[in-house]
């Protein structure tokens, strides 16, 4: 038995932590299912009690409990596994899929899988490693990740709240259509967040959510660095315009567009 146990620990370890095409197919593979549990909770907010959602909920709440535990039986530190962001939202996703047939949906808790995209599983490691784009891109990457994920939270929290008691709030895109016209300033006034929670979470938004985002924004459309690795020092961020490394003034070759 123990054996068996190391051999499982083993393999799972290789697939989560390997650097073989199989693991970084594994870990591919586990980024599409987290995106796949973002689209579910977008489209079921569209179809409303319809009848397959509870039992499609559960189905993807057990691969995750599946997968979460693999995920700790493979992690060389299991404490310091379980006390992570990763598993934390792992956790919030598994209750929010689960708990509709005990208590009140709380479906939109599955967005917190957002935070994982492109942080898990050495991802990041991969792409670098597979794509040459991915390199000279990755800042911007994560930059239009981040802002994407921010605008999901921020949508989701709007539709909870508002969702069966604001008449003009009944679609994930009816919240997503107030987010955007709040964060961008264009404050079209066709919706408005009611009740004193709805006024609350509207002034939230505009008072942080707005400045957040600008930045995200700036962020993605004007960054100020560029990942490139010096072959001489290792120095990996360089400006966007630089010629020579800061460091040690090497000659750099950065591929450019001419539009910096």
């Amino acid at each position: 038995m123990e054996l068996t146990r190391t051999s499982l620990r083993a393999r799972l370890n290789a697939l989560y932590y390997g650097n073989d095409r199989t693991a970084r197919r594994f870990r591919y593979g586990l980024v599409v299912f987290d995106v796949a549990t973002i689209t579910l909770f977008i489209v079921s907010s569209f179809v409303g009690e319809a009848a397959w959602i509870i039992p499609v909920d559960f189905a993807v709440g057990l691969l995750l409990i599946l997968e979460t535990a693999s995920r700790l039986i493979a992690a060389p530190n299991r404490r310091k596994q379980m006390l992570s962001i990763a598993t934390a939202a792992d956790l919030v996703v598994i209750v929010s899929l689960l708990a509709p047939a005990f208590v009140e949906n709380l479906g939109f808790l599955r967005i917190a899988r957002a935070l994982r995209v492109l942080r898990s599983y050495h991802l990041l490691r991969d792409l670098r490693q597979d794509s040459a784009w991915f390199r000279l891109n990755e800042d911007v990457i994560q930059r239009t990740v981040n802002l994407f994920v921010f605008i999901f939270i921020v949508t989701s929290v709007v539709y909870v709240t508002q969702h069966g008691s604001n008449p003009h709030i009944e679609t994930y895109m009816d919240a997503l259509y107030f987010t955007m016209t709040t964060l961008t300033t264009t404050g079209f006034g066709d919706i408005t967040l009611q009740g004193n929670l709805g006024r609350f979470i509207a002034v939230l938004i505009m008072v942080v959510g707005v400045s957040l985002f600008l930045r995200l924004l700036q962020a993605v459309f004007r960054p100020h660095k560029v990942s490139f690795e010096c072959t001489d020092c290792g120095l990996l961020v360089h400006d966007a315009d630089a010629v020579h490394c800061k460091h040690c003034g090497k000659v750099l070759r950065i591929p450019t567009e001419g539009l910096v």
